[in-house]
């Protein structure tokens, strides 16, 4: 029997899952490993300037050098899909995996690529504990999954475009109505308020997920950056970023602990921040972007639940 289902996962562990299940076979599998949650993004992509916009930010926050290869790899396989009937994205519910996906829907639309579309998307799981990801399904829950599959309607790939596009863009206030619109992704309203929340908290200058791991470094014993990183994977909810990601976050936090040889706990700036007595936001410098728009532009303001611009860049 001829396989003509592409999938499209998100990453290379889970591929391997797949093959090793047999669910598919390697030539009908596109692995995207992008981390388009953080840095700068372009509407368009694996356009020339995405490409480029991607490879300058991962050699400046990460000092990673990145091939066309690195980036895009697979996706030449959407050049030519005259042998699939249908398409099955594997993302998981975190912001990470579905700030990929959207983009990944998007670019589908941006190829011309009409085919009937289905997600697989893990979570909550019936007698267990806490949320998992696809790749910590035991073989039968993975099967379930996959039998259970959504297809996706030209709403839920209308919202996703959506979704994309603002992401992309300079006000990002847009994705506020789209929390509670009604669509397939069980995990889109969750991930976009996440996705708000990552910026600069008006009254302390840090983020909800600073804001936690400080909480972390004061509730419990950690020894070092990297035990505080471990920490962090396991208790951060809907960021769902890695090792990378969370290690740059901890060394900007640097200013809010003080480390010795086999301990890290927080310092008088680390309380204050976390009782909201003093903003750190210029003081911290954090230079990440986010789609179209910088992290320091922009704070978060919890009363008005929105996003607002800094002084210094209010007009």
């Amino acid at each position: 029997m001829i396989d003509t289902t592409l999938h499209i996962t998100n990453g290379s562990a889970l591929t391997d899952y797949l093959l090793k299940l047999d669910i598919s076979k390697k030539e009908n599998i596109i692995t995207w490993e992008e981390t388009l949650c953080v840095g700068p993004t372009v509407e368009e992509v694996a356009s020339p300037a995405f490409i480029k916009i991607r490879q300058a930010f991962f050699k400046s926050f990460y000092d990673l050098t990145l091939s066309k290869k690195d980036l895009i790899s697979g996706l030449q396989k959407l050049d030519d899909i005259s042998n699939f009937t249908e398409i099955v994205l594997w993302f998981e519910y975190d912001l990470f995996c579905h700030i990929n996906m959207v983009a990944v829907i998007s670019l589908l639309e941006q190829k011309g690529i009409y085919l009937p579309l289905y997600l697989v998307c893990s979570g909550r799981v019936e007698g267990e504990k806490g949320l998992k990801a696809l790749g910590e399904l035991n073989p039968q829950q993975l099967q379930t999954h996959y039998d259970n599959k959504v297809k996706l309607n030209v709403d839920d790939i209308a919202l996703a475009k959506k979704v994309w596009t603002i992401y992309c863009g300079n006000d990002h206030n847009l994705l506020k109505p789209l929390i509670t619109r009604t669509s397939s992704f069980e995990y889109m309203g969750i991930c976009l308020k996440a996705h708000i929340k990552r910026f600069p908290d008006v009254r302390s200058g840090i983020s909800t997920l600073e804001y936690n791991i400080l909480k972390l470094v004061k509730e419990n014993t950690i020894t070092s950056r990297h035990h505080l990183v471990g920490y962090t994977l396991h208790y951060q909810g809907y960021y769902g970023y890695g090792d990378l990601q969370l290690a740059r976050i901890i060394d900007l936090l640097s200013l809010f602990f003080t480390e010795t040889e086999n301990s890290l706990i927080l310092n008088r700036k680390g309380h204050l921040a976390l009782e909201h007595q003093h903003n750190y936001q210029v003081e911290m410098n954090n230079t990440i972007q986010y789609g179209g728009v910088r992290a320091l532009d922009f704070k978060f303001d919890k009363q008005q639940n929105k996003l607002i611009k800094t002084i210094a860049n209010a007009n």
